[in-house]
């Protein structure tokens, strides 16, 4: 092919309704290999799935409505097979090669869409994020993303996960792009906080008893973020492990229940590991699935008292960096556990999060997360942009 097939599903021209005069118009879109575009094949990451679904003869609205603010498709970007992965590797295509630091892992299950965005080959990418698949690869690559509060925007005409915890979203190497792209998907009548300043908490969580909350983050907080912070929180090794197994259940079990008789009946070749995942999913029980459910009210009912007294929560998006490639197996495991940990409480709880990239760790991208309340998607996207633009004109004045 002509086109970096790890990266890309399908690439060339698609006559599309565009809007040379929208908002969007003259933007570079990729589009995640989930969703449905009348006339292209969706693959999912999956040569079986490929050849065993029929040529979509619908669009999904979420790219429908990019196409008529005047986006520009360029492609169908990859993804991890049915996105059941956060590392960007397909056994199938290839790992696409993080721009940022090509000896680390990319990031998945909207691995394609990260890359093309960081390496400057498309200006928005469009993907989906159930357990953190727009979060941890714009960690990995240095990008803004956003995962939208769950429910909130259409998810017709794309192939699931575990819609439980589904969610849209997209990644930009800006926040007033992002916050763009959010002008025209979103609703216009979403809530706002409060007139005044705001207020922040910070969510200081533990793994083998140090905190993630570094430093650096520290350092970023009191020099460029500009806000008062009005109550800190931590969280246990315990709490982030409850969180990231009762968060893994029921994501198994929706996964099984979406995807299992296709599996059974087809017999996919999956990736290993990946193979691995849906075989532990097929064994997840109906009593396995009650307690989960029982667990989650309860997590549910402490992550909304972590809003008290605040508008918005900052935490680590991701442990650290992203994984060096070729990671001995068993410490990924290790890191897949903790990572889930951090991105459990915005799925549980069907919350918005956006990915600010303003922290480098051991010459790599890494960052910081802004979790509000659901619904509150402008108000993030907003604050977002503001902190990119003023951050752009600190470096402006330094410069000069």
């Amino acid at each position: 092919m002509s086109f970096d097939q790890r990266v890309y599903a399908w690439r060339g021209h698609f006559p599309a309704p565009t809007l040379a005069t929208g908002s969007l118009a003259g933007l570079r879109l990729g589009v995640k290999d989930l969703f449905h575009i009348a006339g292209l094949p969706t693959g999912a990451g999956n040569p079986d799935w490929l050849a065993s679904h029929p040529l979509p003869q619908q669009t999904s609205p979420i790219v429908f409505d990019l196409l008529q603010a005047g986006a520009e498709l360029v492609g169908k970007t990859q993804t991890d097979e049915l996105a059941y992965s956060l590392n960007g590797l397909n056994i199938h295509y290839g790992a696409p090669l993080n721009p940022q630091c090509p000896d680390r892992l990319p990031g998945g299950s909207s691995s394609g869409s990260a890359v093309a965005v960081a390496a400057g080959e498309i200006d928005i990418g469009l993907g989906t994020d159930t357990g953190g698949s727009i979060r941890v690869p714009a960690s990995y690559n240095g990008l803004f993303g956003i995962r939208t509060t769950h429910g909130l925007l259409s998810r017709e005409h794309m192939v699931p996960l575990a819609p439980l915890f589904d969610t849209v979203g997209w990644m930009t190497a800006d926040g007033t792009l992002l916050e763009a792209v959010g002008k025209v998907l979103l609703p216009q009548d979403l809530p706002q906080w409060p007139t005044g300043p705001l207020r922040v908490g910070v969510i200081e969580p533990e793994i083998q008893g140090f905190s993630l909350w570094t430093e650096d983050h520290e350092a970023w907080l009191t020099h460029q973020m500009g806000l008062s912070v009005f109550k800190r929180l931590s969280l246990s090794a315990d709490w982030l492990a409850r969180a990231s197994q009762c968060f893994r259940t029921l994501q198994g079990r929706a996964i099984w229940q979406t995807h299992g008789q296709w599996i059974s009946e087809r017999q996919p070749h999956f990736a290993p590991d990946i193979r691995a995942r849906f075989d532990w999913c097929s064994q997840l029980t109906p009593a396995q699935e009650r307690e989960a459910q029982i667990e989650r009210l309860a997590l549910q009912v402490e992550i909304q008292d972590w809003f008290e007294g605040v508008d918005l929560l900052l935490l680590p998006t991701t442990p650290g960096p992203a994984p060096l490639l070729g990671a001995d197996a068993t410490w990924m495991d290790n890191y897949r556990s903790q990572l889930m940990g951090l991105t459990a409480p915005a799925g549980l709880a069907g919350l918005p999060q956006i990915h600010l990239p303003v922290l480098s760790v051991a010459g790599a991208p890494a960052g910081v997360s802004l979790l509000g309340q659901a619904g509150f998607d402008r108000a993030l996207l907003e604050l977002a942009a503001h902190l990119d633009r003023a951050a752009s004109l600190r470096i402006a004045q330094v410069m000069l």
